[in-house]
Protein backbone atom coordinates (compact mmCIF):
# COMPACT_ATOMS: atom_id res chain seq x y z
CA UNK A 1 0.00 0.00 0.00
CA UNK A 2 2.42 2.67 -1.27
CA UNK A 3 5.22 1.80 1.12
CA UNK A 4 7.32 5.00 0.75
CA UNK A 5 4.25 7.10 1.59
CA UNK A 6 3.36 4.80 4.47
CA UNK A 7 6.88 4.92 5.88
CA UNK A 8 6.99 8.71 5.72
CA UNK A 9 3.59 8.98 7.39
CA UNK A 10 4.43 6.55 10.19
CA UNK A 11 7.78 8.25 10.77
CA UNK A 12 6.01 11.60 11.20
CA UNK A 13 3.16 10.19 13.29
CA UNK A 14 2.98 10.71 17.02
CA UNK A 15 0.17 10.36 19.58
CA UNK A 16 0.51 14.11 20.18
CA UNK A 17 -0.10 14.91 16.50
CA UNK A 18 -3.11 12.58 16.47
CA UNK A 19 -4.48 14.30 19.58
CA UNK A 20 -3.99 17.69 17.88
CA UNK A 21 -5.90 16.32 14.85
CA UNK A 22 -8.82 15.26 17.07
CA UNK A 23 -8.70 18.48 19.08
CA UNK A 24 -9.10 20.48 15.87
CA UNK A 25 -12.23 18.52 14.95
CA UNK A 26 -13.60 19.05 18.46
CA UNK A 27 -12.82 22.77 18.27
CA UNK A 28 -14.58 23.07 14.91
CA UNK A 29 -17.60 20.97 15.93
CA UNK A 30 -17.84 20.64 19.74
CA UNK A 31 -19.46 17.40 20.85
CA UNK A 32 -20.33 16.36 17.30
CA UNK A 33 -17.81 13.59 16.58
CA UNK A 34 -19.34 10.41 17.99
CA UNK A 35 -17.39 7.69 16.17
CA UNK A 36 -13.73 6.77 16.15
CA UNK A 37 -11.45 8.24 13.50
CA UNK A 38 -8.46 6.03 12.75
CA UNK A 39 -4.93 7.33 13.21
CA UNK A 40 -4.19 7.14 9.51
CA UNK A 41 -5.63 7.43 6.03
CA UNK A 42 -5.25 4.60 3.54
CA UNK A 43 -2.80 5.12 0.68
CA UNK A 44 -4.01 3.17 -2.36
CA UNK A 45 -1.56 2.24 -5.15
CA UNK A 46 -2.57 2.71 -8.78
CA UNK A 47 -2.88 -1.01 -9.50
CA UNK A 48 -5.42 -1.43 -6.73
CA UNK A 49 -7.13 1.82 -7.73
CA UNK A 50 -7.57 0.44 -11.26
CA UNK A 51 -9.04 -2.81 -9.91
CA UNK A 52 -11.47 -0.89 -7.71
CA UNK A 53 -12.61 1.12 -10.72
CA UNK A 54 -13.03 -2.08 -12.77
CA UNK A 55 -15.03 -3.68 -9.96
CA UNK A 56 -17.28 -0.62 -9.72
CA UNK A 57 -17.77 -0.74 -13.47
CA UNK A 58 -18.92 -4.38 -13.30
CA UNK A 59 -21.46 -3.49 -10.63
CA UNK A 60 -22.74 -0.32 -12.31
CA UNK A 61 -23.34 -2.30 -15.51
CA UNK A 62 -25.93 -4.36 -13.59
CA UNK A 63 -27.52 -1.41 -11.79
CA UNK A 64 -28.07 0.36 -15.12
CA UNK A 65 -29.74 -2.61 -16.84
CA UNK A 66 -33.19 -1.89 -18.26
CA UNK A 67 -34.66 -4.72 -16.19
CA UNK A 68 -32.96 -3.86 -12.89
CA UNK A 69 -36.12 -2.47 -11.30
CA UNK A 70 -38.16 -5.52 -12.25
CA UNK A 71 -35.42 -7.82 -10.91
CA UNK A 72 -35.43 -6.04 -7.55
CA UNK A 73 -39.12 -5.25 -7.11
CA UNK A 74 -39.57 -7.94 -4.46
CA UNK A 75 -36.80 -6.36 -2.42
CA UNK A 76 -39.20 -3.69 -1.16
CA UNK A 77 -41.56 -4.86 1.61
CA UNK A 78 -45.11 -3.91 0.60
CA UNK A 79 -45.75 -2.12 3.87
CA UNK A 80 -42.60 0.01 3.41
CA UNK A 81 -42.99 0.92 -0.26
CA UNK A 82 -42.84 4.70 -0.74
CA UNK A 83 -44.80 6.31 -3.61
CA UNK A 84 -43.31 8.41 -6.41
CA UNK A 85 -40.13 6.41 -6.92
CA UNK A 86 -37.69 7.83 -9.45
CA UNK A 87 -35.77 6.10 -12.24
CA UNK A 88 -32.63 5.46 -10.20
CA UNK A 89 -30.98 6.16 -6.88
CA UNK A 90 -29.13 9.44 -6.40
CA UNK A 91 -26.56 7.90 -4.05
CA UNK A 92 -24.52 4.73 -4.35
CA UNK A 93 -21.99 3.32 -1.89
CA UNK A 94 -19.98 0.20 -2.73
CA UNK A 95 -17.91 -1.48 0.01
CA UNK A 96 -14.83 -3.56 -0.80
CA UNK A 97 -12.52 -5.54 1.43
CA UNK A 98 -8.84 -5.25 0.55
CA UNK A 99 -7.63 -8.82 -0.05
CA UNK A 100 -4.89 -10.64 -1.94
CA UNK A 101 -5.34 -12.94 -4.94
CA UNK A 102 -3.56 -16.15 -5.92
CA UNK A 103 -0.55 -14.10 -7.04
CA UNK A 104 -0.40 -12.26 -3.71
CA UNK A 105 -1.48 -9.05 -5.43
CA UNK A 106 -3.86 -6.70 -3.68
CA UNK A 107 -7.40 -7.04 -4.97
CA UNK A 108 -10.84 -5.76 -3.91
CA UNK A 109 -13.69 -8.06 -2.98
CA UNK A 110 -17.22 -6.74 -2.67
CA UNK A 111 -18.73 -6.82 0.81
CA UNK A 112 -21.93 -4.82 0.42
CA UNK A 113 -23.52 -2.02 -1.55
CA UNK A 114 -26.29 0.44 -0.81
CA UNK A 115 -28.46 2.90 -2.70
CA UNK A 116 -28.35 5.24 0.26
CA UNK A 117 -26.21 8.21 1.35
CA UNK A 118 -23.10 7.88 3.47
CA UNK A 119 -20.80 10.51 5.00
CA UNK A 120 -20.73 12.75 1.94
CA UNK A 121 -20.34 15.87 4.08
CA UNK A 122 -17.71 14.59 6.49
CA UNK A 123 -15.27 13.00 4.03
CA UNK A 124 -13.93 16.15 2.33
CA UNK A 125 -13.54 17.75 5.76
CA UNK A 126 -11.63 14.86 7.33
CA UNK A 127 -9.41 14.58 4.23
CA UNK A 128 -8.47 18.24 4.70
CA UNK A 129 -7.72 17.64 8.39
CA UNK A 130 -5.40 14.73 7.58
CA UNK A 131 -3.57 16.95 5.09
CA UNK A 132 -3.31 19.77 7.62
CA UNK A 133 -1.78 17.57 10.34
CA UNK A 134 0.19 14.86 8.54
CA UNK A 135 2.37 14.50 5.42
CA UNK A 136 0.06 13.57 2.51
CA UNK A 137 1.61 13.78 -0.98
CA UNK A 138 -0.12 16.36 -3.16
CA UNK A 139 -0.34 13.94 -6.12
CA UNK A 140 -2.64 11.60 -4.16
CA UNK A 141 -6.34 12.45 -4.02
CA UNK A 142 -9.45 11.43 -2.10
CA UNK A 143 -11.60 12.65 -4.99
CA UNK A 144 -12.69 11.37 -8.40
CA UNK A 145 -14.09 13.33 -11.36
CA UNK A 146 -13.69 16.68 -9.58
CA UNK A 147 -10.51 18.68 -9.04
CA UNK A 148 -10.93 19.85 -5.45
CA UNK A 149 -13.23 20.00 -2.46
CA UNK A 150 -14.86 23.23 -3.65
CA UNK A 151 -15.94 21.55 -6.90
CA UNK A 152 -17.08 18.49 -4.98
CA UNK A 153 -19.19 20.53 -2.57
CA UNK A 154 -20.78 22.46 -5.43
CA UNK A 155 -21.81 19.13 -7.00
CA UNK A 156 -23.34 18.10 -3.68
CA UNK A 157 -25.13 21.43 -3.30
CA UNK A 158 -26.62 21.13 -6.79
CA UNK A 159 -27.72 17.56 -6.10
CA UNK A 160 -29.38 18.34 -2.77
CA UNK A 161 -30.81 21.81 -3.35
CA UNK A 162 -31.59 21.83 -7.07
CA UNK A 163 -33.45 25.04 -7.92
CA UNK A 164 -35.05 25.36 -4.47
CA UNK A 165 -34.34 27.73 -1.64
CA UNK A 166 -32.08 25.69 0.73
CA UNK A 167 -34.52 26.15 3.62
CA UNK A 168 -37.16 24.35 1.53
CA UNK A 169 -34.89 21.27 1.50
CA UNK A 170 -34.39 19.17 4.63
CA UNK A 171 -32.10 16.37 5.73
CA UNK A 172 -34.54 13.86 7.21
CA UNK A 173 -33.59 11.77 10.25
CA UNK A 174 -35.07 10.58 13.51
CA UNK A 175 -33.64 12.64 16.39
CA UNK A 176 -30.68 13.83 14.27
CA UNK A 177 -28.99 15.49 17.25
CA UNK A 178 -28.55 12.02 18.82
CA UNK A 179 -27.23 10.18 15.75
CA UNK A 180 -23.59 9.07 15.70
CA UNK A 181 -23.27 10.63 12.25
CA UNK A 182 -24.53 14.04 13.40
CA UNK A 183 -21.20 15.70 12.50
CA UNK A 184 -21.95 14.82 8.88
CA UNK A 185 -25.35 16.50 9.17
CA UNK A 186 -23.73 19.62 10.62
CA UNK A 187 -21.18 19.77 7.81
CA UNK A 188 -23.86 19.17 5.19
CA UNK A 189 -25.80 22.16 6.51
CA UNK A 190 -22.64 24.28 6.60
CA UNK A 191 -21.76 23.39 3.00
CA UNK A 192 -25.21 23.39 1.36
CA UNK A 193 -27.65 25.14 3.68
CA UNK A 194 -29.71 21.95 4.04
CA UNK A 195 -30.54 21.52 7.74
CA UNK A 196 -31.41 18.29 9.57
CA UNK A 197 -35.06 18.01 10.61
CA UNK A 198 -36.49 15.25 12.80
CA UNK A 199 -39.37 13.20 11.43
CA UNK A 200 -41.38 14.16 14.53
CA UNK A 201 -41.11 17.87 13.61
CA UNK A 202 -42.75 17.55 10.19
CA UNK A 203 -46.35 18.63 9.78
CA UNK A 204 -48.66 17.53 6.97
CA UNK A 205 -51.49 19.51 5.46
CA UNK A 206 -53.11 17.51 2.68
CA UNK A 207 -50.27 16.63 0.32
CA UNK A 208 -48.01 19.40 1.62
CA UNK A 209 -45.27 19.04 4.23
CA UNK A 210 -43.96 21.77 6.55
CA UNK A 211 -41.53 22.31 9.38
CA UNK A 212 -41.13 25.23 11.75
CA UNK A 213 -38.13 27.56 11.63
CA UNK A 214 -37.80 30.81 13.56
CA UNK A 215 -41.55 30.78 14.20
CA UNK A 216 -42.35 30.35 10.49
CA UNK A 217 -43.95 27.37 8.74
CA UNK A 218 -41.55 26.44 5.95
CA UNK A 219 -42.82 24.30 3.05
CA UNK A 220 -40.72 21.21 2.33
CA UNK A 221 -40.09 20.71 -1.38
CA UNK A 222 -37.16 18.26 -1.31
CA UNK A 223 -36.04 15.64 1.22
CA UNK A 224 -32.44 14.45 1.51
CA UNK A 225 -33.29 11.15 3.13
CA UNK A 226 -30.96 9.81 5.83
CA UNK A 227 -33.66 7.88 7.68
CA UNK A 228 -33.53 4.08 7.58
CA UNK A 229 -36.84 2.28 8.13
CA UNK A 230 -35.13 -0.18 10.46
CA UNK A 231 -34.31 2.67 12.87
CA UNK A 232 -38.03 3.41 13.27
CA UNK A 233 -38.53 -0.04 14.75
CA UNK A 234 -36.65 1.19 17.83
CA UNK A 235 -39.53 3.64 18.39
CA UNK A 236 -42.69 1.49 18.14
CA UNK A 237 -44.86 4.10 19.89
CA UNK A 238 -43.60 7.07 17.88
CA UNK A 239 -46.42 9.35 16.80
CA UNK A 240 -45.76 11.40 13.68
CA UNK A 241 -47.88 13.58 11.43
CA UNK A 242 -45.99 12.32 8.37
CA UNK A 243 -45.16 8.73 7.50
CA UNK A 244 -42.57 7.98 4.83
CA UNK A 245 -45.11 5.89 2.93
CA UNK A 246 -47.53 8.82 2.59
CA UNK A 247 -48.21 10.06 -0.94
CA UNK A 248 -47.12 13.71 -0.70
CA UNK A 249 -45.90 16.48 -2.98
CA UNK A 250 -42.20 16.28 -2.26
CA UNK A 251 -39.14 15.38 -4.30
CA UNK A 252 -36.91 12.75 -2.71
CA UNK A 253 -33.15 13.17 -3.03
CA UNK A 254 -32.38 9.56 -2.37
CA UNK A 255 -35.78 7.86 -2.62
CA UNK A 256 -36.29 5.38 0.26
CA UNK A 257 -37.13 2.48 -2.05
CA UNK A 258 -33.54 2.40 -3.33
CA UNK A 259 -32.30 1.44 0.12
CA UNK A 260 -33.98 -1.92 -0.49
CA UNK A 261 -33.32 -2.31 -4.21
CA UNK A 262 -29.57 -1.68 -3.99
CA UNK A 263 -28.60 -3.72 -0.98
CA UNK A 264 -27.62 -7.28 -0.10
CA UNK A 265 -30.63 -8.19 -2.25
CA UNK A 266 -28.60 -7.17 -5.30
CA UNK A 267 -25.59 -9.38 -4.56
CA UNK A 268 -26.82 -12.59 -6.25
CA UNK A 269 -27.33 -10.60 -9.49
CA UNK A 270 -23.67 -9.61 -9.67
CA UNK A 271 -21.06 -11.67 -11.49
CA UNK A 272 -17.49 -10.41 -11.44
CA UNK A 273 -14.02 -11.53 -10.33
CA UNK A 274 -14.42 -8.91 -7.60
CA UNK A 275 -17.76 -10.22 -6.28
CA UNK A 276 -17.88 -13.33 -4.06
CA UNK A 277 -20.62 -15.89 -4.81
CA UNK A 278 -23.91 -15.04 -3.11
CA UNK A 279 -27.22 -16.91 -2.88
CA UNK A 280 -30.65 -16.29 -1.42
CA UNK A 281 -31.16 -18.93 1.24
CA UNK A 282 -34.66 -19.56 -0.12
CA UNK A 283 -33.20 -20.47 -3.55
CA UNK A 284 -30.98 -23.30 -2.30
CA UNK A 285 -32.18 -26.88 -2.58
CA UNK A 286 -29.06 -27.98 -0.73
CA UNK A 287 -26.37 -26.15 1.19
CA UNK A 288 -22.86 -25.64 -0.21
CA UNK A 289 -20.56 -28.50 0.76
CA UNK A 290 -18.03 -26.01 2.14
CA UNK A 291 -20.54 -24.15 4.31
CA UNK A 292 -17.78 -23.06 6.67
CA UNK A 293 -16.55 -20.81 3.85
CA UNK A 294 -19.82 -18.83 3.84
CA UNK A 295 -21.33 -16.10 5.99
CA UNK A 296 -25.06 -15.71 6.72
CA UNK A 297 -26.48 -12.19 6.41
CA UNK A 298 -29.99 -10.88 7.03
CA UNK A 299 -30.91 -9.02 3.86
CA UNK A 300 -31.90 -5.74 5.43
CA UNK A 301 -29.80 -5.42 8.54
CA UNK A 302 -27.53 -2.39 8.87
CA UNK A 303 -24.00 -1.87 10.23
CA UNK A 304 -23.34 -5.61 10.42
CA UNK A 305 -26.18 -6.48 12.80
CA UNK A 306 -27.37 -10.08 12.66
CA UNK A 307 -24.44 -11.33 10.55
CA UNK A 308 -23.24 -14.85 11.45
CA UNK A 309 -19.64 -15.60 10.53
CA UNK A 310 -19.59 -19.22 11.63
CA UNK A 311 -22.52 -21.32 10.48
CA UNK A 312 -23.48 -24.97 10.41
CA UNK A 313 -26.39 -26.69 8.61
CA UNK A 314 -28.31 -26.71 11.89
CA UNK A 315 -28.19 -22.90 12.02
CA UNK A 316 -29.82 -22.69 8.60
CA UNK A 317 -32.36 -25.41 9.37
CA UNK A 318 -33.63 -23.33 12.28
CA UNK A 319 -34.74 -20.52 9.96
CA UNK A 320 -38.46 -21.01 9.14
CA UNK A 321 -39.35 -21.49 5.48
CA UNK A 322 -41.38 -18.28 5.37
CA UNK A 323 -38.34 -16.28 6.55
CA UNK A 324 -35.64 -17.85 4.36
CA UNK A 325 -36.10 -15.29 1.58
CA UNK A 326 -34.83 -12.70 4.08
CA UNK A 327 -31.34 -14.24 4.31
CA UNK A 328 -28.31 -14.37 2.09
CA UNK A 329 -25.41 -16.82 1.99
CA UNK A 330 -22.23 -15.12 0.81
CA UNK A 331 -18.82 -16.69 0.32
CA UNK A 332 -16.47 -15.40 2.98
CA UNK A 333 -13.93 -12.79 2.10
CA UNK A 334 -10.51 -12.91 3.72
CA UNK A 335 -9.36 -9.42 4.57
CA UNK A 336 -5.62 -9.07 4.16
CA UNK A 337 -3.93 -6.95 6.85
CA UNK A 338 -2.13 -4.37 4.71
CA UNK A 339 -1.94 -1.15 6.74
CA UNK A 340 1.30 -0.93 8.70
CA UNK A 341 0.69 0.45 12.17
CA UNK A 342 3.40 0.96 14.83
CA UNK A 343 2.63 -2.47 16.28
CA UNK A 344 1.40 -4.65 13.44
CA UNK A 345 -0.76 -4.86 10.34
CA UNK A 346 -4.36 -3.69 10.13
CA UNK A 347 -7.22 -4.70 7.79
CA UNK A 348 -9.18 -2.17 5.79
CA UNK A 349 -12.37 -1.73 3.81
CA UNK A 350 -12.86 0.87 1.09
CA UNK A 351 -16.24 2.43 0.33
CA UNK A 352 -16.50 4.05 -3.09
CA UNK A 353 -19.06 6.86 -3.05
CA UNK A 354 -21.07 7.90 -6.11
CA UNK A 355 -23.64 10.57 -6.89
CA UNK A 356 -26.27 10.05 -9.57
CA UNK A 357 -28.17 13.19 -10.62
CA UNK A 358 -31.59 12.40 -12.05
CA UNK A 359 -30.69 13.52 -15.56
CA UNK A 360 -27.56 11.33 -15.75
CA UNK A 361 -27.52 7.91 -17.40
CA UNK A 362 -24.94 6.53 -14.96
CA UNK A 363 -23.64 7.26 -11.46
CA UNK A 364 -20.43 9.26 -11.06
CA UNK A 365 -17.74 8.18 -8.60
CA UNK A 366 -16.81 11.22 -6.55
CA UNK A 367 -15.13 10.33 -3.24
CA UNK A 368 -14.61 7.53 -0.72
CA UNK A 369 -14.33 6.51 2.87
CA UNK A 370 -12.37 3.72 4.51
CA UNK A 371 -12.64 1.75 7.72
CA UNK A 372 -9.76 0.07 9.53
CA UNK A 373 -10.09 -2.99 11.72
CA UNK A 374 -8.07 -5.35 13.88
CA UNK A 375 -11.10 -7.49 14.70
CA UNK A 376 -12.90 -10.30 12.93
CA UNK A 377 -15.26 -7.79 11.35
CA UNK A 378 -15.04 -4.11 10.51
CA UNK A 379 -17.74 -2.83 12.91
CA UNK A 380 -17.25 -0.98 16.18
CA UNK A 381 -18.17 -3.98 18.33
CA UNK A 382 -15.19 -5.91 16.94
CA UNK A 383 -12.68 -3.11 17.55
CA UNK A 384 -13.33 -1.90 21.07
CA UNK A 385 -10.30 -0.70 23.03
CA UNK A 386 -8.04 -0.89 19.96
CA UNK A 387 -6.05 1.80 18.18
CA UNK A 388 -5.36 2.37 14.48
CA UNK A 389 -8.96 1.36 13.80
CA UNK A 390 -12.11 3.25 12.84
CA UNK A 391 -13.30 5.50 10.06
CA UNK A 392 -10.87 7.19 7.69
CA UNK A 393 -10.36 8.22 4.07
CA UNK A 394 -8.31 6.90 1.17
CA UNK A 395 -5.83 8.88 -0.88
CA UNK A 396 -5.47 7.26 -4.30
CA UNK A 397 -2.58 7.02 -6.71
CA UNK A 398 -4.11 7.49 -10.18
Amino acid sequence: MLQPVRQAYNHAFSPELYRSFLDKIEADFPGQLDFRIAETPVFVPKRLTDKLLAACGDIVSVLTRDDFKSLTDKAIPDELRVPNEDAHTQFLAIDFAVCTDESDELTPQLIELQGFPSLYGFQPYVADQFRAHFPIPSDLSHLFNVDNNADYLEKMRQLLVGDCNPEEVILLEIYPEKQKTRIDFTLTEQYTGVAPVCLTKIRKNGRQLFYEKDGRQIPIKRIYNRLIFDDLRHFPDLQTDFKLTDDVDVEWVGHPNWFFRISKYTLPLLKSPYVPDSFFLSDLDEYPGDLDNYVLKPLFSFAGSGVKLHIAPADLDEIPAEQRNGYLLQRKVKYEPVIQSPDGLVKCEIRMLFIWPKEDAQPTLITNLSRLSRGEMIGVNFNKNKDWVGGSVCFFEK
